[in-house]
């Protein structure tokens, strides 16, 4: 383990100004950043604990009623309390269903909603300090794309990288169009923050795996805002992985329609396991949208999403697994 000086942030403005220093990164339930820094993976010089913020601001763990509809969930809300809440379950099960099938229950209890959006991949060259990776080292290459990649990604993909975005909450985020609200040091005092659609929070690896999403150092977020959304009360998650718990996705899908009769009036779908980010695919929801709720319109949808993709030696068979992992979440959620 390596020596890192710990602050226990108080308020926002002082884990803010704390946050801003170089090599420094906020902790709260953990389960992501401490795995890596016994792995060495991290090396902050300084980690500030933000779990004391909501006692002086409990809306960091709550979860309530925007005025314009929908619902806003604080960064600190555990996923366990979030999955279960009756509101979030109501209009919005393919947030709820993607938090009960992350990780395990012991993990779901301590993690938090703001740390598992940020949460970095799982590819193992990544996580092995011994071998390549642009991601950790830029410009000492890819060892994935030449070894074992079958968990890797087959969307978003570059020549600099082709690592997985591992998550399943934020794939479901990205289906219902939902933004996070980011407090900034730049402006301490700020309550309200700035917001940022989850679709544009993470970046494609591109010439710049290292670059991972769009927070500046210190930027922390304070809550997920869900849209007022009709689609949303019709949403499903569909997981597919090696085992039945604590695995992560080879393929996932995040699905919301909307019905009249038997024609989807909208449809949104986002892919999750196959992509180097939570990945919407518009081209999907093209298909789907004013076309019968039939196999034939699923399979078109789902030729239509997978169509760029690009897979490598190992892990061609998630072509075919995100396609029928798309349809049978399309046959679920219009059943």
């Amino acid at each position: 383990m390596i020596d890192f000086e710990y602050i226990r942030a108080t308020d926002i403005p002082s884990a803010l100004h704390a946050g801003a220093v170089p090599s420094t990164r906020f902790v709260a339930g953990g389960t992501n950043l401490i795995d890596l820094m016994k792995l060495n993976v991290e090396r902050p010089a300084h980690v500030v604990d933000i779990n004391g913020l909501a006692q002086r601001d409990p809306t960091l763990t709550s979860i309530s009623e925007l005025p314009r509809g929908g619902l806003q969930i604080g960064a600190l809300a555990r996923m366990r309390d979030v999955a279960w809440d009756a509101r979030v379950r109501e209009a919005y099960p393919v947030v709820s269903q993607a938090l009960l099938l992350a990780a395990s229950g012991q993990v779901r209890n301590m993690a938090t909603i703001g740390g598992n959006l940020l949460q970095r991949t799982r590819c193992p060259y990544f996580r092995d300090t011994a071998m390549p990776c642009n991601r950790r080292e830029p410009g000492s290459g890819c060892s994935a794309i030449v070894g074992i990649n079958r968990t890797e990604a087959i969307l978003g993909t570059s020549d600099q990288c082709i690592a997985t975005y591992p998550g399943d909450l934020a794939v479901a985020l990205v289906a219902l169009g939902a933004s996070i609200v980011v407090r900034q040091p730049s402006a301490p005092n700020v309550s309200s923050g700035h917001r940022i659609p989850v679709d544009k929070l993470h970046y494609v690896p591109g010439s710049h795996p290292e670059r991972e999403n769009a927070l500046r150092p210190g930027d922390l977020i304070t809550a997920s805002e869900l849209p007022r959304l009709a689609a949303a009360r019709r949403s499903f998650y569909l997981k597919v992985r090696d085992r039945a718990s604590y695995a992560f996705a080879l393929a996932s899908a995040a699905v919301a329609v909307e019905m009249q009769g038997r024609t989807i009036r909208d449809a949104r779908v986002a892919l999750g396991g196959v992509a180097t980010v939570p990945w919407r695919s518009k081209e999907a929801e093209h298909e789907l949208i004013g076309k019968p709720a039939t196999e034939q319109t699923f399979r078109a949808a789902a030729e239509a999403a997978l169509r760029g993709a690009v897979p490598h030696r190992d892990n061609a068979f998630k072509v075919t697994l995100a396609k029928r992992t798309l349809v049978r979440a399309l046959t679920e959620v219009t059943a």
